[in-house]
């Protein structure tokens, strides 16, 4: 079996490269800082909380106590069937004001 040398890839400078990236930094850097004040998506976040904080967040968390009894009838039980459930209600309770906190706090 013959082998076949492959020539060694040539290692240049990334100084171009990195001089490229810093231009194009400087130029679209200044409308990024200012993304912040866009309202693009501020219906759609409004009715995605709400639905996850109101009926939403309780039908997902029912269906996921549905999904650990089921498991748990069949008679393979697990503390993963009863946590998963817990977790998705706290998540569904708790996670959408903490994340809206997060994404609108202001520094």
């Amino acid at each position: 079996m013959t082998s076949l040398a492959l020539p060694a890839p040539k290692r240049g400078s990334i100084l171009p490269y990195l001089g490229v990236a810093v231009v194009a930094a400087a130029i679209l850097g200044p409308g990024a800082a200012l993304a912040g004040t866009d309202t693009s998506f501020n219906t759609a976040l409004t009715q995605f909380t709400n639905f996850l904080s109101g009926s939403g967040g309780k039908v997902i968390t029912v269906l996921s106590l549905a999904g650990g009894i089921v498991g748990l009838a069949s008679g393979r039980f697990s503390l993963a069937q009863v946590a998963v459930p817990v977790g998705t209600g706290v998540a569904a309770g708790t996670g959408v004001p903490i994340v809206t906190a997060m994404v609108t706090a202001t520094i």
